[in-house]
């Protein structure tokens, strides 16, 4: 079996950015031939030199070398494509690549894959007009639904009024979002600025900013709670503008906030921990989170039942009703923040902030582990993406 020459394989020449093998002069027609006329051959002055017995097994043979190089050519120009992005943040903090994939069309289709067979809304909040104008159906009772509660809603919407984000947010053609989660993993990320550059920074419950800027940023556009995660004065740790959006879990949760918005008499029996007397939110900031996503949350990305064997009922987090409305409302959902320590690990931290740990979750109405397999299952189908490493 004869071994090529090296010097009888065919060189690679650029030019005009296309590209030239150069072939010896008597296997000018056979390569011609062989490339379809895809790939330009030229002549060069190797002719005399060639062997007659090796112009067509060595050029066949070094033929199969092309693919191998041009794969060559391919890999070192993705690799540093790669690294160029990542000198800018990385591709997975690359806005503008992500708003490359914006658009109703494109939404409405990742919507669809997801399969919820449920239509996107896009209208987060509950409206005064929806009790006057038309009969709000809903034969569910809170968290779920508004039945037995209308009296109190009427009461705390007749104060509130609003029930819109801004206008040059709502506007946008091409809504990111980032869901910033409480998770020990954002600790000493630097992803403050990162954050602080999406349409819509989604925060929970009363997780602190100051003297975490760094790694969680320091904008707020929204700040889902419950009076029980309620801070006494959002002006702490938001912005003016920031929306304080009330999740209801029970009708105490609404009858809280009517008390604080009409003066009324502080009732503090029905909660697992006292909630703030005194809150300093500004009454045109505050929301109502339609009872509908948290009802979809539960029913369709969890499937948790409605009537569990168990005695006690099982809700979904803020945190994942959070993802579950910024796949709503936004066209790019980013998350960080996400994620609790392995079960076993009792003492680990479980937040960016104070010392609670995982023991402190012992006896809550949430299924962690189930929880953490929707969104592995959301990361997969491509419909969220982590800003950083995670479990």
């Amino acid at each position: 079996m004869l071994t090529p020459h090296p010097r009888f394989c065919p060189c690679v020449r650029f030019a005009g950015g296309r590209i030239f093998l150069v072939f010896p002069r008597s296997d000018y027609h056979q390569k011609q031939r062989e490339l379809g006329g895809n790939i330009t051959v030229q002549d060069n002055r190797l002719a005399p030199r060639i062997k007659p017995h090796l112009s067509g097994s060595s050029a066949a043979w070094c033929l199969r070398l092309v693919p191998v190089l041009l794969f060559f050519i391919s890999f070192v120009t993705y690799y540093c494509s790669y690294a160029i992005l990542q000198s800018y943040g990385g591709t997975s903090k690359s806005l503008n690549s992500s708003k490359s994939l914006c658009g109703g069309w494109l939404t409405q289709k990742k919507w669809e894959s997801l399969n919820f067979n449920i239509s996107r809304q896009t209208q987060l909040f509950l409206k005064l007009e929806d009790f006057f104008w038309r009969e709000h159906l809903s034969n569910l009772a809170l968290p779920y639904g508004i039945k037995g509660s209308e009296l109190l809603l009427l009461k705390v919407l007749a104060v509130t009024a609003n029930y819109q984000l801004p206008a040059n947010i709502e506007n946008l053609e091409c809504r990111t979002c980032v869901v910033i989660g409480n998770g020990f993993a954002i600790k000493n990320s630097s992803l403050g600025g990162i954050i602080n550059k999406y349409d819509v920074v989604i925060r929970l419950n009363d997780a602190p900013v100051k003297g975490y800027e760094e790694d969680v940023g320091n904008k707020t556009t929204m700040r889902f709670f419950y009076p029980e995660s309620a801070s006494y004065n959002p002006g702490l740790h938001n912005e003016p503008g920031t929306l304080m959006v009330m999740v209801p879990f029970k009708q105490q949760d609404l009858r809280w906030l009517k008390e604080i918005l009409y003066n009324e008499k502080r009732v503090r029996k029905g909660f697992w921990k006292p909630p703030p007397q005194i809150w300093l939110g500004d009454v045109s900031k505050i929301r109502v989170l339609d009872p509908h996503f948290l009802h979809q949350t539960a029913d369709r990305l969890l499937r948790i039942p409605q009537h569990p064997k168990s005695k006690q009922p099982v809700h979904p987090t803020t945190g994942i009703l959070a993802v579950f409305v910024a796949l709503n409302y936004c066209d790019v959902v980013h998350v960080a923040g996400f994620g609790y320590p392995n079960s076993k690990s009792q003492r680990h931290p479980i937040h960016y902030y104070g010392y609670d740990t995982m023991k402190s979750m012992k006896n809550s109405y949430h299924d962690l582990n189930h929880e953490a397999e929707a969104l592995k299952r959301l990361e997969d189908s491509g419909a969220i993406l982590y800003l950083h490493p995670h479990l």
